[in-house]
């Protein structure tokens, strides 16, 4: 094993390296001010042609997912009049969303909203089991200085979303309608409302001095108000496993498989959920029976022995495969007098790591706080320019999930490259350490620590890690080769990353000009 004392020193001089290549190599720092946008089809002026309006709410939310719902009960706590207007009020059913991390709990804690995870069957999290080449290791959330409630919790999707709507609709300054919103309304460069369709399929008009989209991953909305550079890595397959039990109780479960990763983890007391990814934006076909001998004759063999008998029973069970694709897309706001971006209408990342709740929570309290001191919402243009604070703000937190996010899928996939095979392996070893080779990663998967900093510091300690590995106890020129190519794979893996994120604003916010934005005069 390295020596530990010249690990620290190398990660010491690494970081400083890193540090530098940050700061003056980031040009990005993901507020896109004055840009041209892109389209402008989901804008329409107003000019008095819908049958009907109203204008009685001080905010509306396009929306009524995890996003949507917690706003909308968190602003009219405060005193808000809230006009929800979701396109489908009935349980919604799908396959992701179903884990909230330790640090999305503590946020929904924060905004009052952790009722919301019982009488659902909601399942404890206590930390992960990571799988590779017959092995596992155990990977427990550092809970110890929190209270015994503190945890993740996994369960349905729609039985968690239908219990936060229900918690803002018994607030009675909360309108929540079923309508299919259509288009922002524009009055001379500023988002006055939005045109939908009601219910009963009537064109009406809402307004309100600022609009919220929380339109989700399919969002038809956000093209007018970011840059949406949307990528498709892979897919999930899910399947539900019913009446058996995993390897490690109350934890979620990775298998580095070939080609990518396999999910398992609880969502009631009687289902587990499998999420079998899959490279590529092309699937198997459910239809003529390729996908059930994809998962059956390549995926099975990967997956732990106790899970293998209820795995192909959930394959031949007539329904039970469902795929979704995955994406990700970085934050690029246009900011906008009237309107805001929120959820994934405004920022993804791979669903491998479960932290799309915790972002999307973490970023309505940033929201709360900004707006808390705020009477009056009415001058647009003042407002848009103090909630630039937002988009800065908010950074250091969603950008850590979102990265971690992205290269964790990359290094989890299976590779021909002996390089990446290396770091492959390498960080399975680095995790099964355990101390402060594993707490410092959890940490920042659970969303209970997630700093910048932090994250390079682990992964590139990870990518010597696999150096020290290779060169001790004899480095022969294919080792040294072998390792030089490992950290370049590394540098290439989680850089573009950074860049896309952000790294002015992820990693020295307080020299963005609109951190230090105040509340303006009313």
């Amino acid at each position: 094993m390295v020596d530990q004392c010249a690990l620290g020193w190398i990660l010491a001089s690494v970081l400083g390296v890193v540090a530098l290549y940050l700061f003056f190599g980031g040009k990005n720092c993901g507020v896109s001010n004055g840009r041209k946008r892109e389209s402008l089809k989901n804008i329409a002026t107003i000019n008095g042609e819908c049958k009907s309006s109203n204008s009685d709410a001080d905010i509306i939310i396009a929306g009524a997912g995890v996003a949507g719902s917690a706003l909308a009960y968190t602003l009219a706590k405060d005193g808000r009049r809230v006009h929800v207007i979701e396109r489908d009020l009935t349980e919604p059913d799908r396959i992701v969303g179903e884990l909230l991390q330790p640090g999305g709990y503590l946020k929904l804690t924060e905004l009052g909203l952790e009722d919301c995870v019982d009488n659902i069957d909601a399942q404890r999290v206590y930390g992960y089991a990571l799988f590779k080449d017959g092995k596992d290791t155990r990977l427990s959330y550092p809970l110890e200085k929190f209270h015994s409630d503190v945890s993740g919790r996994s369960f349905h999707n729609g039985r968690f979303i239908q219990r936060m709507r229900e918690k803002a609709a018994t607030l009675s300054n909360v309108r929540l309608e079923q309508g299919t919103v259509t288009s922002l309304l524009e009055e001379n460069g500023i988002i006055k409302g939005v045109q939908y369709k009601n219910k009963s399929g009537q064109e009406t008009t809402a307004y309100a001095p600022l609009t919220i989209v929380c339109d989700g991953c399919f969002s038809n909305l956000r093209r007018s108000l970011c840059n949406p550079k949307v990528d498709v890595p892979s897919c999930f397959v899910g399947l539900v496993l019913e009446n058996c039990d995993l390897p490690h109780a109350n934890h979620g479960h990775v298998i580095l498989a070939d080609p990518s990763p396999i999910l398992f983890y609880p969502i009631s007391s009687t289902e587990i959920r499998c999420l079998v990814d899959v490279p590529g934006q092309k699937v198997p076909s459910i239809s003529n029976g390729e996908m059930a001998n994809y998962l059956k004759n390549v995926v099975a063999p990967q997956i732990p022995p106790q899970l293998y008998d209820s795995f192909i029973a959930a394959v031949d069970k007539k329904g039970n495969i469902r795929t979704m694709p995955n994406r990700s897309m970085p934050a690029d706001p246009l900011p906008t007098p009237g309107a805001l971006l929120m959820g994934d209408a405004f920022n993804m990342r791979h669903p491998l790591t479960g932290g799309g709740m915790t972002v999307a929570l973490s970023d309505i309290v940033v929201l709360r706080d900004l707006l808390k001191p705020l009477r009056d919402l009415n001058d647009a243009p003042t407002l848009c320019k103090y909630l630039e604070a937002f988009y800065t703000l908010r950074k250091p937190v969603a950008s850590t999930i979102n990265t971690l996010a992205g290269a964790l899928y990359k290094v989890f996939c299976a590779s021909p490259d002996q390089a990446r095979k290396e770091m492959r392996q390498a960080c399975f070893d680095y995790l099964s350490l355990g101390g402060i080779f594993s707490n410092g990663p959890v940490c920042l998967l659970s969303g209970l620590n997630p700093r910048p900093l932090s994250l390079v510091l682990h992964f590139f300690a990870v990518a010597i890690y696999g150096v020290g590995r290779l060169l001790i106890p004899f480095p022969s020129p294919k080792r040294v080769w072998i390792g030089a190519r490992l950290i370049s794979s590394a540098s290439a893996i989680i850089f573009p990353i950074l860049k896309a994120e952000g790294v002015r604003q992820m990693f020295f916010p307080k020299t963005v000009a609109a951190y230090y934005r105040v509340p303006p005069v009313v």
